[in-house]
């Protein structure tokens, strides 16, 4: 038996590895609060790539909740729910949210992977079957995987092959399909109508996972379920407090019976310290405002399409906009040549040089051959600072190689 290389000689390969195949990522320090601008190495920049959708993370209401929490409950729940940790404050919430998406009952966790990880891992095991959009988050993935379930994955947004394979699961004990609303890379929506419907078919459940729809979408943020009017029929409601609420922490509702069970099974739930009160309470400053405020997710969602007709109309490889989210592909629009990770490396790094951060996004977040510049928008951003992102994406894609680019500059 040949003797095991030390671990810090082996790591080193692997980091060599990584950085080889351009897939390097290394801490960005943001020295200030969350806002459309922030310091980052002492300069100032336009940021674009928060997921601090609606400009809530830094709102005074939010930041005065949290710290009259802080005040009164301390730092931290100290415990976990089921043992000391749970406190008035995240009944409050927990009661909030039940009725914000017009549901029975909801429960809170310290993050959006603890969430999904907890239900799925509470609903599924070894007889069951559960049936995931492939672009669905890391989270969904793991929880999948977690759960023992047999784990079925289908073309993202394709219903005929979700029908067929709803068709194969006779047999099974228990059939889950879950998908998110509003996917986080492609910032596209799921078609959530004909999905519950072709589940409800089949006798299985539904769970869609409100991640980058909280806030944004629905009458008054409730979501993408909410604003179609599927509320009834989607039976695991999934969404975080750290995106467009500004907080942190995410939350499961749906039936009494659904949150009753999670409390008794969720791992996730069951051994992790309670929600922070400051986080809780910033989550129900922000929800309120979400509901008394309607436009700031509706003059969101207007400057993102702008921002995608102009990216495209240069040519760009933009999609239409449907959502705060929008990705500009770095692949040169011919065959994949395996370097867009590289190309989205550069046009990010040359965006920050220009006093813009924007994220690239490369495999394995994405698929090979998709790189990106994700770019998100926030609600408090100008038009000025639009008009800036637009010139630095269109000259930096330019430079970088992008051919239909190229051909919209040298238009007369």
């Amino acid at each position: 038996m040949s003797p095991r290389q030390p671990l810090d000689s082996t790591v080193l390969g692997d980091l060599e590895s990584i950085r080889g195949a351009g897939l390097w990522r290394e801490l960005r320090e943001i020295e200030s609060a969350q806002k459309s601008r922030v310091l980052l190495r002492g300069r100032e920049v336009l940021l674009f790539c928060s997921n601090n959708y609606l400009g809530l993370a830094d709102h005074p209401e939010v930041i005065e909740a949290a710290a009259t929490a802080l005040s009164r409950y301390g730092a931290s729940a100290a415990s976990s729910r089921l043992i000391s940790g749970s406190m008035t404050v995240h009944r409050a919430l927990e009661e909030q949210i039940a009725d914000w998406k017009g549901v029975e009952a909801a429960l809170v966790f310290g993050s959006g992977y603890l969430a999904n990880v907890g239900v799925i891992g509470a609903l599924l095991g070894r007889d069951d079957v559960v049936i995931s959009d492939e672009l669905n988050h890391a989270s969904i993935v793991d929880a999948c995987r977690l759960s023992r379930a047999r784990v079925v994955v289908f073309r993202h947004n394709d219903v005929d092959q979700l029908a067929g394979m709803l068709a194969a699961t006779v047999g099974a004990r228990r059939v889950l399909v879950v998908t998110e609303s509003v996917f986080s890379m492609d910032g596209d929506v799921a078609p959530l109508r004909e999905i519950v419907d072709v589940a409800r078919r089949f006798g299985a459940w539904t769970m869609v996972d409100e991640a980058h729809a909280s806030g944004v979408f629905g009458k008054s943020g409730a979501g993408l379920v909410s604003e179609l009017g599927l509320t009834r029929d989607v039976d695991i409601h999934v969404g975080t407090l750290g995106k467009a609420l500004g907080s942190s922490g995410a939350y499961v509702a749906g039936s009494r019976a659904l949150v009753d069970l999670v409390v008794n099974r969720a791992r996730s739930f069951i051994y992790s310290t309670g929600l922070p009160p400051a986080s809780a309470a910033a989550a129900m400053a922000a929800i309120e405002i979400c509901q008394r405020e309607p436009e700031r997710a509706e003059g969101l969602r207007r400057r993102v399409t702008g921002l995608s007709e102009r990216l495209r109309a240069a040519g760009l490889r933009v999609s239409v906009a449907q959502s705060q989210i929008l990705p500009v592909l770095t692949s040169r629009g011919d065959a994949a040549t395996g370097d867009d990770a590289d190309r989205a490396v550069r046009a990010s790094q040359q965006l920050l040089d220009r006093g813009i951060y924007v994220a690239a996004i490369r495999p394995p977040t994405v698929p090979a051959g998709t790189s990106r510049l994700r770019l998100s928008v926030m609600a408090t951003h100008t038009d000025e600072d639009i008009d800036r992102l637009v010139a630095g994406v269109i000259e930096v894609m330019t430079q970088t190689g992008d051919k239909r680019a190229q051909a919209a500059r040298s238009r007369p």
